[in-house]
């Protein structure tokens, strides 16, 4: 009898130890956003982020084209909420929620040199940015290539071929500026652009070159207008704080090996990439018109849309936020 204790009990041990050397039970994650799957964020940003945590048993099961919901401004309540653990989403869209954030958005805001993902993650780690992602953890913050002027049937070179035009702009930033050249701003989701481009209800968009071949601005639209100081796009992967700190161990660790400036690098890099190809073809197609401002020309936009960078931070009390920004 004692000897089948001695048994039960060292069996008992080693099953112990077994499951203690177990790896985590698989579990799966729900990334949602509202583009199609070949659009630039799959290989740029999702892409990466599966590959890290490939063997850690987390799976990203991706949910394209509003599977969980159609609505791009409602992606981050989405991931709040638990409807979706993942999403990404355009601060813009929700510029009220993220006025601190669109500060990077403003023409001028981002030094020469610097990249946009620096810019945004040196004001996020300085805990500036904290109060406008409530109840996730950012996993890649980034900018988008430079604004351009994407028109139907109006050549731009001069803030005067811009009087009385609706310009659709993805945030309050691109607003501002947009005022600023004496044009009205139409904001609205980017999905909805070639519909309203088509039909005239906007004569134009300010928005990155990426745009053009994501979104196939390039059959309603016939001329573009490039070195235009129009600021940058903000975006943001985020995900549902509760379900990231209730991750295994190995699990959270394979997470944190991109999640930051790494994967947000991947991202920015492959709207930038995305950006020059878009451009490229544009220019070998023949069929439209692709110009680039000169400096002078370019200077006399600046003398409007760079007070507005100021006038903006002043009233969201933005300072310290784009010194942190601008590595100051």
């Amino acid at each position: 009898m004692i000897q089948g204790n001695i048994f039960r009990t060292a069996a008992a041990a080693a099953a112990v130890t077994v499951a203690g050397m177990a790896p985590a039970l698989a579990e799966t994650v729900k990334f949602a956003h509202w583009v199609p799957p070949a659009h630039t964020l799959t290989a740029s940003t999702i892409e990466p982020l599966q590959a890290a945590v490939e063997g850690s048993g987390l799976e990203i099961e991706v949910y394209p084209g509003g599977e969980l919901g159609a609505g791009p401004l409602e992606q981050y309540v989405r991931v709040v909420q638990g409807v979706a653990d993942i999403v990404w989403g355009l601060q813009g869209y929700t510029s009220s929620q993220f006025p601190l954030t669109m500060v990077s958005e403003l023409p001028g805001a981002l030094p020469e040199g610097m990249t946009g993902y620096d810019m945004l993650w040196n004001a996020y780690e300085a805990g500036q940015l904290d109060g406008e992602f409530p109840g996730t953890v950012p996993l890649a913050l980034w900018l988008s290539e430079p604004n351009i002027f994407i028109m139907k049937d109006v050549d731009v070179r001069t803030p005067a071929d811009l009087q009385g035009l609706k310009i659709r702009v993805s945030g309050s930033a691109a607003a501002a500026a947009v005022e600023a050249l004496g044009a009205t701003p139409v904001q609205m989701p980017a999905g909805e652009i070639y519909n309203s481009l088509q039909t005239g209800l906007i004569d134009g968009v300010i928005t990155g070159a990426s745009a053009v071949g994501d979104f196939k601005l390039d059959e309603v639209a016939n001329s573009y207008t490039l070195n235009a100081p129009l600021g940058h796009i903000s975006f943001y992967v985020v995900m549902n704080k509760a379900k990231y700190e209730g991750l295994p161990a190995e699990m959270k660790e394979a997470m944190d090996s991109i999640i930051g400036r790494k994967l947000s690098q991947s991202a920015e890099e492959g709207w930038n990439a995305r950006a020059a190809s878009v451009i490229e073809s544009l220019e070998a197609a023949g069929d439209n018109t692709v110009y680039t401002l000169s400096d002078d020309e370019r200077a006399a936009f600046e003398e409007l849309t760079y007070p507005i960078r100021e006038k903006v931070v002043g009233e969201v009390g933005g300072e310290d936020v784009l010194k942190t920004m601008q590595g100051m």
